[in-house]
């Protein structure tokens, strides 16, 4: 383990890179945004809204806005990163939200996932919801943008994965086999494969062409809240409730490395773009990062 950051007094139910690697952002239930120095493990920044519990935080790709959500008041706000300044547009207020956010990979536009079982889709230069995509039965737990930023995957209480074209805002496919809740869903960098975790304590794989599950990783003892891919796509990262991070190969599927470390569930993971550094937040409320080089937990 590198370091433990710590300074949230609830649980860490979101952490994220900035792109550059530099800084990492934790969203916690304690109400606060937290900025972090990732070399020195020291938090930079405090940032309070009106959030009450905050369930996701959300780099934009060019470094300079992060998005943030709250459980309780349904709200998402934009932050700028360098002066810490609250910049959301107002027409982004009122929105029925539970933890999911993901900016697509060109910055444009946001989507989030609701408690009243629908996503939206916002432009992120207006404010403006441009969709809200309906199908999903139960909560929508998770969303996430493939590569190309063409389609949309998210995961839902009613226990399935559904793929969203972006364009036409339609449902593509429906992909079942968990069951238990979805609570996260990740592309892998190339694009072909969607990992889920679930609260049936296992992590799906799912060939994105076919929509067929090819590999039903098992190992964890509780509910997987959060699954990354490396950013070279050769290991998947999972968090769950069993107070544990496994590492996965994925192409073998094997269970490569179980990291303890902290002393309750882990919410959620998340890989530095140059794969060297995992994140784990916890409801310890501790963000512990990893040296996770050669696809293993290293001490240093």
């Amino acid at each position: 383990m590198r370091a433990t950051l710590g300074g949230h007094t609830g649980c860490v139910d979101s952490v994220v890179f900035s792109p550059d690697d530099k800084t990492l952002a934790s969203g916690s239930w304690d109400g606060t945004i937290k900025i972090w120095d990732v070399a020195s493990g020291k938090y930079i920044a405090t940032l309070k809204g009106n959030h009450g519990l905050v369930g996701s935080v959300a780099f934009c790709p060019d470094g300079k806005t992060l998005a943030s959500v709250g459980w309780c008041d349904g709200t998402v706000n934009f932050w700028n990163v360098a002066t810490g300044k609250n910049t959301a547009s107002p027409s982004f207020h009122g929105i029925v939200t539970d933890v999911p956010l993901a900016f697509s990979p060109d910055g444009k536009t946001l989507a989030s996932g609701s408690l009243d079982e629908t996503i939206k889709v916002w432009n992120v230069a207006t404010g403006k919801n441009t969709a809200t995509l309906k199908g999903h039965d139960a909560n929508v737990y998770s969303v996430a943008f493939s590569p190309d930023g063409k389609t949309l995957a998210s995961g839902s209480g009613d226990e399935t994965i559904r793929r969203w074209d972006v364009a036409t805002q339609r449902n593509i496919a429906t992909l079942q086999g968990h069951t238990e809740a979805v609570y996260s869903v990740a592309f892998a960098p190339d694009g072909k494969t969607l990992a889920s975790g679930s609260g049936d304590k296992t992590v799906k794989l799912w060939d994105v062409a076919t929509g067929k599950n090819t590999a039903t990783l098992d190992g964890h003892a509780d509910e997987v809240r959060s699954v990354a891919y490396s950013p070279d796509g050769k290991t998947l990262a999972s968090g769950s409730g069993d107070k544990t991070v496994k590492l996965w190969d994925v192409a073998t599927g094997k269970n490569t490395a179980t990291i303890k470390g902290h002393t309750e569930g882990v919410h959620a993971v998340a890989y530095s773009s140059d794969g060297r550094t995992l994140a784990s937040g916890s409801g310890d409320g501790t963000i512990k990062l990893w040296d996770v080089r050669a696809g293993r937990a290293a001490a240093k």
